[in-house]
């Protein structure tokens, strides 16, 4: 069996290994690496339930091979939170109920937060399309959309502070 040398930064940690050349990244970060919150639905890029962050760009990880992912920079859902503080998206979904059974969420909110750094103040029908690549089969996504929404507005909220100094004023 022949193997390739990838140096891999994962959550900010650099990871070297040797690979079989036909590992899925999914694989390498679940079963090399530990880190099981990537999770694999459907091998064939549909679900998105697999949806990491490479170099910052989302990414589907059971269609990406670890050895395509040597020199990156990947981001899992395990770097979402700040310690015991969850990112807002994490915090959102909790709030609006986003979730059922909660295999499509660490997907989901890996897109959602690339979408919102791309999109920081989207509408409805732009989260939507948004994250049309992330299947869920529990929600119907009303609360998915829900929680989006409050994530792009406390985003957008802590932005202004962190500009300004001071904490955004109410309209009204």
């Amino acid at each position: 069996m022949t193997t390739q040398h990838i140096t891999v930064t994962v959550n900010g940690e650099a990871h070297e290994s040797d690979v079989e050349p036909r590992l899925l990244l999914v694989h390498y970060l679940r079963d090399d690496l530990g880190l099981t919150g990537t999770h694999v639905g459907c091998d064939t890029s549909n679900c998105g339930a697999c949806t990491v962050h490479v170099d910052g760009a989302s990414a589907k990880s059971c269609t990406m091979l670890a050895v395509q992912a040597d020199g990156h920079e990947v981001k899992t859902i395990e770097a979402m939170a700040d310690g015991a503080n969850l990112h807002p998206l994490q915090q959102a979904f909790w709030d609006q109920h986003g979730l059922q059974c909660g295999f499509c969420t660490p997907g989901m909110i890996m897109q959602a937060a690339w979408f919102l750094g791309e999109n920081p103040d989207p509408s409805e029908a732009q989260i939507r399309e948004g994250i049309s690549g992330n299947l869920c089969r529990c929600t119907g996504y009303v609360n998915i959309v829900k929680a989006i929404e409050q994530a792009a507005a406390e985003m957008a909220a802590a932005a202004q502070t962190q500009e300004t100094g001071s904490e955004p004023v109410a309209a009204g």
